[in-house]
């Protein structure tokens, strides 16, 4: 074997062990983790009306695979700051109706009226939104695009995928079937880093999400955080960014 192939074989063995030494597994979930959801009510869990949410096969359904009208969100009424959370979700629907998406919202507050939400999204739905990072109803902008190289041969397109999210401090991380998607650092000081937790199902298509085998772990408070109570709620979020905001130019579709 000539040097050259042998310094070849080198570079390549070098290169993977890189690429996997920036891949964190995730957390297995611990026995501090407890269910937020008890797989036939709505408990701790709310909505404005009309309600397009119910509990159906043991699972958080939203929608019925009927045109969605527009964003909706079914969220805790409890309130989380740093945290690992694990859960079950398959979103299904007719892609030739409109945009079939979902999404775990964190650290997010509601707005005073309608139906939107305003903080965190951790994205799911085709083509590529899968474990992205996305600013829903602040920012408007995806804040960090997944690894879909990688996620793309573990997706299970319809059916159901475990996902597992971790908040602590300014650092996110989320990963689909053990694989990583993001890991996120957020680098603006003025982000509220509490909240509740939801999950989307997004207006334009005839779309039906379910989620179950929902796990949170809390861990320990980061020290002087800012809060959606310092900030002054999402009024006071929003006064603060406005100067620093440019117009996104990957926001999602809007619903029709």
């Amino acid at each position: 074997m000539t040097r050259s192939i042998l310094v070849t074989i080198l570079l390549v063995v070098l290169s993977c062990g890189i690429a996997f030494a920036e891949t964190t597994p995730p957390p297995e979930r611990s026995d501090k983790a407890k269910a937020i959801f008890d797989g036939t009510t709505l408990e701790g869990w709310e909505a404005p009306p009309p309600m397009l949410w119910s509990v159906k096969d043991g699972c958080i359904t939203g929608g019925d695979g009927n045109k969605i009208p527009y964003n909706d969100f079914l969220c805790t009424k409890a309130n989380y700051s740093n945290f690992i959370l694990h859960l079950k979700i398959k979103l299904t629907g007719d892609p030739k109706t409109g945009f079939i998406n979902s999404g775990i919202q964190i650290r997010t507050q509601r707005n005073p009226k309608g139906h939107e939400v305003c903080g965190y999204q951790c994205d799911y739905g085709e083509p590529e939104w899968y474990a992205a990072i996305y600013d829903e109803g602040r920012r408007n902008k995806v804040m960090m695009k997944s690894n879909m190289a990688a996620l793309k041969p573990v997706i299970k397109l319809w059916d159901w995928n475990d996902y597992v999210i971790k908040a602590d401090g300014p650092h996110i991380q989320t990963w689909i079937n053990g694989v990583q998607g993001v890991d996120y650092e957020e680098k603006d000081e003025d982000i509220a880093s509490d909240g509740i937790i939801g999950i989307q199902v997004h207006g334009g298509g005839n779309t039906m999400v379910q989620v179950k085998d929902v796990f949170i772990e809390e861990l320990p408070a980061t020290p002087n955080a800012i809060t959606w109570e310092k900030l002054g709620g999402v009024d006071g979020q929003r006064a603060k960014l406005k100067a620093k905001q440019k117009p996104p130019a990957d926001a999602k579709p809007a619903a029709k």
